[in-house]
């Protein structure tokens, strides 16, 4: 997975390439799944979600720059993979998710993969989570309409939010850098990810529009 799918397709920074070697995907993936687990692509991980693909995870957190030292907000734990991901490059992450089932299973996978350093949350993702802002690091792991306001609010000076940004079907996974002069927007690679819900998120009942 790593040698063809991550260094293969242009992932260099090395602690991630260390992070998605030592994480065992396999762990985070339903049982009847567990045989693609290391495939190339999300799978379904039940209440209409899934897990992201590998090569997705992986250059989420190569934008998220991270170096070891950071507080992290993950907002979509989903089944806790880039959570556990994110927990081998920085010093502490809360992840943030709105199903409560997920956030269960989320809490039992990261507790059967070893990774301590993680709160999982039920919460409003769009919200953040005010609690325990600011954060070095603020990843969303679910497309957006725009750019939640209470996201850049929690951002810590200096701090990256990475995110996917576009219509319900198609978005750019964009960079947001909150500098002293304001925020500075890079855009970059072009990802499909399910909707983000909430008060900031998408309206569940119209497919074009926003909350």
């Amino acid at each position: 997975m790593v040698a063809l799918q991550l260094e293969g397709r242009g992932i260099a920074d090395a602690r991630v390439l260390q992070a998605m070697q030592t994480v065992p995907r396999h762990i985070f993936v339903p049982p009847h799944l567990r045989d693609g687990a290391y495939a190339d692509g999300p799978l379904p991980i039940g209440e209409g979600q899934t897990i992201s693909q590998p090569y997705m995870v992986a250059i989420t957190c190569q934008r998220a720059a991270l170096r070891g030292h950071e507080r992290v907000l993950e907002v979509g734990a989903g089944s806790g993979y880039q959570a556990a991901v994110l927990c081998a490059l920085a010093r502490e992450v809360v992840a943030v998710e709105w199903v409560p089932e997920l956030a269960a299973t989320a809490r039992a996978n990261l507790a059967a993969a070893g990774v301590t350093n993680v709160e999982v949350v039920h919460a409003d993702g769009s919200l953040g989570y005010a609690p325990r802002a600011p954060y070095d690091a603020i990843v969303v792991a679910a497309a957006a309409p725009d750019v939640p306001p209470a996201l850049v609010e929690q951002l810590a000076p200096g701090g990256r939010l990475v995110l996917p940004l576009g219509t319900r079907f198609m978005q750019e996974l964009t960079v947001i850098e909150k500098r002293t002069d304001g925020l500075v927007r890079v855009g970059g690679d072009p990802c499909v990810f399910v909707p983000l819900v909430g008060e900031r998120g998408w309206d569940e009942g119209n497919a074009g529009g926003r909350r």
